[in-house]
Parts: structure tokens; sequence; C-alpha cells
């Protein structure tokens, strides 16, 4: 039975419990990160923190839990699951709301990686449009909230016309991001992608991709982006630190390039890959 972290204590998973009166049930207030750990080293661990920390204060999240406790209760739960390749989902709520203050709630999950099968890698995905839209006034946009149904029930749409995710557009017609991911084109040997004030999640693998394309020599340009834009691209590829870079294929109908994994694409995938593994470019670990 796996191990769950709850408030300091670490329990079975069918023991676990939060109080019925907490906000991030009732009402969707909480946060949380998915997080990627290989060989037993949690990828980019200090900046899904600095996010967590930064949208807890910027929408008044209590969180009376500090970047150490947080950090602990992470590697507690994986020691306590036997896991070194693992999926760990870190849940801060609100918790339960009292006249004189808050007691938040902290959840730590860990279970098997997985991922996405190599089929995804080799061939590309298609995606689809999402009929929703991303709204610039709305203050949770850009933050990682508990309050995920939309994001859930548009990839149930996409999943549902065979598609791996769907593209969601502003309602001034920008494109944004997927459901649970970051978009980049590629146009002209340029990398393109979303401004973070479109607005956008602020995507921890998008910015390593945005740092290896530097590192690389790639042109890159963070900028407002619309449905020719996309369709107009050489390739299209999306990116969290699940999937880390997958390519992208179709677009509804569109084919994208030449309807296969661009260079471009291909050689930042294994470069995430290598850093997020820990390998060179032999495949062999340091």
């Amino acid at each position: 039975m796996p191990k769950v972290y709850v408030n300091g204590n670490l329990v079975e998973l069918d023991e676990a419990a939060i109080p019925a009166a907490d906000s991030g049930f009732l009402y969707g207030v909480g946060l949380f990160e998915t997080m990627r750990c290989v060989h037993g080293r949690l990828f980019a661990i200090e900046a899904h923190l600095d996010r967590l920390l930064a949208s807890a204060r910027a929408l008044g999240v209590p969180c009376a839990r500090g970047r150490d406790e947080l950090t602990e209760a992470i590697y507690r739960t994986l020691e306590a699951n036997g896991l070194s390749d693992a999926r760990i989902r870190l849940t801060l709520s609100g918790g339960a709301q009292r006249a004189d203050a808050a007691l938040p709630t902290l959840v730590v999950t860990a279970g098997p990686l997985g991922g996405y099968p190599a089929e995804h890698y080799d061939k590309g995905v298609r995606v689809v449009l999402s009929d929703f839209r991303q709204n610039a006034q709305d203050p949770t946009t850009g933050h990682k909230t508990t309050s995920f149904f939309p994001r859930l029930l548009a990839l149930q749409q996409a999943h549902a016309k065979g598609a791996a995710e769907a593209l969601w557009f502003t309602h001034g017609g920008l494109l944004a991001e997927g459901c649970i991911s970051n978009v980049f084109l590629v146009k002209g040997g340029t990398l393109r992608t979303p401004r973070l004030q479109t607005p956008i999640m602020p995507g921890v693998a998008r910015r390593h991709v945005l740092t290896l394309a530097g590192e690389m020599g790639i042109a890159a340009a963070e900028e407002d982006l619309t449905i020719n834009d996309l369709l107009a691209a050489d390739e299209v590829f999306l990116t969290n630190v699940i999937m880390l870079v997958l390519p992208v294929v179709g677009v509804e109908a569109h084919t994208v390039g030449e309807g296969r994994p661009g260079p471009i694409t291909r050689r930042l995938s294994q470069r995430l890959r290598e850093i997020t593994e820990g390998t060179d470019e032999t495949g062999n670990r340091p």
C-alpha cells in the first residue's frame, strides 16, 4: 500500500484524510506541483518550490512551511515508497478556516514515473483546439491551482477525439498553452513561444527549453502568437516535466511541417532528457 505524506505524517493511502472543512476540498483554494524524479534525482525542485511559494504569496494561500520542510516532505515520501524513479505531487491547500487563522493542508504523493509511449516521441502526436478560453482577467490564470476541472474537461474532450492535448487561446485570439503543457513553435529555425504575460503558466520545462535553446545556438523568442502562426509553423511541440518535449505533427486536420518530428524538436528533446536523467550524450550517467 502506498504511503502518503499528510501534514507531517506518513500514512497508508487508504488512511489519508483531510478535514471536511478544508477550503481546497470545498472551494478549490489550493496549489500543486507535479515533479519528476529519476535515479533518485529530483529535477528542478528549486524551480518548482519557487513557483509554488510565489503563487501562494500572490493568491494569499497560507503556507506555514518553509522550503526546507517542503523538500523534506518530498524526500520522506519517496523513501517511504521505495522509489528512485517517480512522479511526485505536492498539494498545498488553504486548509480548514477558523475564526483566528487558517490551518493549511500539505499532502505529498509519489508513484511510478510512467510517462508517454515511445511512439509519441518517434512519430509525434495530434492536438485539437479547445473551445474554452484563457481569461487574462482571472486572478488564478498563470498559477497552478487545484481549480483544475476546466483543464481536465478540455483534456477529456481531446482524448475522446483521439488527440493527446487541447490548445487554449485567449479571448483576444492569442495562442496560450495546452491543458497540461506549454506550447512551442519553430518557424524558419527560430523557436517561438507565447509570452508569460499572455498570460500562461510559467512552466518549469518551458524555462529549461528556453535556456537550452540559448546554449545550443537556437534563436528563441517569447511573443504574441495566433492561430496563423500555429498553422504556419515548421515544427510544434509541447512541454511539461513529465512529457518533457513532446512533438506535435497534427493540429486538428492540419499537418504540421512534413508530418514528423522536426530537427530542432528532436535536438531539444534529446538534450532535456539527458539533463533530467543525469546522462551525457552517450547515455551514461556521470
